[in-house]
């Protein structure tokens, strides 16, 4: 079996998803599967995948119509068989040295259940628009996953960064119950948030992969209704940890929350100008 899975759930990436897995199957470090999966995609991302279909690292799936992410993303997860596990969206990046980087961090740390890099923002055509992001306020160096929970919350944002970003070991995601979309724009964040009540938490920074902002992504969908739902994740991680995550946390998070939803807004909106006057 393989140390690594990297699992992508695809849908409607055609622009993207040829780019996206030859990053992954480029990467210097040997000891991975990649796992795709396309969500009954009405594009030709199944088509696209299929190139790719004699390659032995790779294994190709498909997700019924319905579930939304959640149920695509339980589906590669599902299939994968390392014991750690990367899941990259299907018009994200990684960047050179992201798996073995990842893979080692967690190889020298037993008590890690989650690892994590700064990523850079793209636009549609792949051009960085803002580099390095993340990571904000967390100490360099191996700490309780709850405490890290505690700086996500008091910033108001996501400080692990997008999937790409983060590899965990695969058995405490399953412990902890596989990928929680109770609060929809943030299944990712909810999920690392149970898997780092479980363990330690190591940053590895250094930009290593690109998250792509489009106007086709169900985040940009759901950007009128980020600030309740980080909200909404702030009161749940306090009840996870109150004796850790305080109420003056969670209202300074709110907060902050609420002006990055209007950042990230603003974010969209002159991306998209840019991206129509090119």
């Amino acid at each position: 079996m393989p140390k690594l899975s990297v699992v992508i759930p695809a849908f409607n990436n055609a622009d993207f998803i040829v780019d996206t897995v030859r990053s992954v199957l480029d990467q210097r470090y040997g000891d991975f599967e990649l796992i795709v999966a396309d969500h009954s995609s009405a594009d030709d991302t199944r088509a696209l995948l299929e190139r790719f279909a004699g390659d032995p690292r790779v294994t190709l799936l498909d997700t019924p119509a319905g579930g939304g992410a959640e149920a695509n993303w339980r589906r590669v997860t599902d299939a994968a068989t390392g014991d750690y596990l990367k899941l990259l969206p299907g018009d994200d990046l990684l960047y050179p040295g992201a798996l073995e980087l990842h893979a080692h961090a967690l190889d020298a740390h037993p008590s890690v259940v989650l690892v994590s890099s700064p990523r850079d923002i793209l636009d549609a055509r792949g051009r960085v628009t803002i580099r390095k992001r993340g990571l904000q306020g967390v100490p360099r160096r191996v700490q309780p996953g709850v405490e890290v929970i505690r700086q996500t919350v008091r910033r108001g944002t996501n400080v692990f960064g997008e999937p790409g970003c983060v590899t965990m070991r695969r058995s405490v995601l399953e412990q902890a119950g596989g990928w929680d979309a109770r609060f929809p724009y943030l299944i990712d964040q909810t999920s690392y948030s149970k898997v780092l009540l479980r363990g330690d938490y190591l940053p590895v920074d250094r930009a290593l992969a690109g998250f792509r902002v489009n106007q086709g992504q169900w985040s940009v969908a759901l950007v009128n209704d980020q600030a309740e739902q980080a909200k909404a994740y702030n009161r749940w991680c306090r009840e996870q940890a109150p004796d850790t995550i305080s109420a003056r946390d969670v209202w300074i998070g709110n907060r902050r929350a609420e002006v990055m939803a209007l950042a990230r807004r603003a974010y969209y909106t002159v991306t998209a100008s840019r991206m129509r006057a090119a």
